[in-house]
């Protein structure tokens, strides 16, 4: 019998073993649990174990009792469902601002969420070491100082590492530049991490990778508030300022408008959701009309000229123009034949 100072012990390894080794597929016998225990050097007796899981029970967790294939007992409910893991190492590995090493961490850190056969299958799928992942391994210490900076309302100092072409024109190097600036909101956008901050020197908000950031430091002085470079009053509104951009450029808020062909509408409403005015056009049964506020800028362009003869701008007329002349300049590149 379990000595009194054990007895709590006793429930927290029962509960523990349930987690990591039971599921439907693999349940626990009242023998496996009572073996375990004497491992750790409870005595106990086999009908103190029944009494054990029901006082499990009583605290809520789910825990079944099957008597095929076998007899025993397997946690039915989680915090996290499988679908709910599957979901999150499949963010992890997608997310190319993780390096390797902190991916492989981190999912092992998700899959201990769960039973360790489950765990078996949502590992079967899990593959790291050909996908494109950065070296930066400051990423997790950079993110911590950059939310306590902006829960401080305090600038931080950061290096940040830009790829070019070395003077050889062989090479490719690492130019370094060190920036002062207010932080405002961490962004996760087009599988990158993006720091949402103003630079001191201009009146406008400036967008750095996470990933390309070293050496982070926060500093005393106060941040400069973001409603003096931002459309944002009270809060800047992350999710607001994302859903108006375009591969993160920034730029300048506008409305417009766009004629589009009816066979784009899923990719429009895929990409700005309710955000969007849609109506019938008048003068053609085969398009519709779209209008939005957005950020202008290269992304925008960009954006626009992938669906080629299938979206026109209408207004502004200055991004009419901005797609024009581009298109003008791709065109000049093949003109030449």
């Amino acid at each position: 019998m379990a000595k009194k100072g054990q007895t709590k012990l006793k429930l927290l390894y029962i509960k523990d073993y349930l987690e990591k080794y039971s599921d439907e597929d693999h349940p626990v016998s009242a023998e496996t649990l009572e073996t375990m225990l004497k491992n750790k050097g409870i005595e106990c007796e086999r009908k103190s174990i029944y009494s054990d899981v029901q006082t499990l029970r009583d605290y809520g967790m789910e825990i079944f009792r099957v008597r095929i294939p076998e007899n025993g007992y397997y946690l039915a409910s989680r915090e996290f469902e499988e679908p709910q893991l599957r979901l999150l190492i499949d963010a992890v590995q997608a997310a190319n601002f993780i390096t390797e090493k902190k991916t492989k961490e981190l999912i092992k850190k998700i899959v201990s969420l769960c039973s360790e056969g489950t765990a078996k299958q949502l590992t079967k799928q899990v593959y790291i070491e050909n996908r494109l992942k950065c070296s930066n391994e400051e990423v997790y210490y950079n993110i911590d100082v950059l939310n306590r900076a902006i829960r401080a309302n305090r600038k931080v100092e950061f290096v940040y590492c830009k790829r070019v072409i070395s003077d050889d024109s062989h090479t490719v190097k690492i130019k370094e530049r060190r920036f002062t600036v207010s932080p405002y909101a961490l962004i996760w956008s087009n599988d990158h991490y993006y720091l949402v901050s103003n630079n001191s020197k201009y009146d406008n908000l400036m967008h750095t990778r996470i990933d390309r950031i070293k050496k982070v430091e926060m500093l005393d002085e106060h941040a400069r508030r973001f409603s003096e470079v931002s459309q944002y009053k009270s809060f800047f509104d992350s999710a607001d300022y994302v859903s108006k951009l375009f591969n993160m450029f920034s730029g300048s808020l506008k409305q417009l408008d766009f004629i589009c062909d009816n066979s784009i509408l899923e990719e429009i409403l895929d990409r700005f959701g309710k955000g969007v005015l849609i109506t019938k056009n008048a003068e053609n049964d085969d398009h519709f009309r779209m209008r939005i506020k957005m950020v202008v800028s290269e992304g925008l362009v960009s954006w626009i000229l992938q669906f080629g003869n299938k979206l026109e701008v209408v207004e502004p007329l200055s991004l009419r123009e901005q797609v024009r002349d581009r298109a003008k300049e791709v065109l000049s590149l093949y003109d030449n034949e």
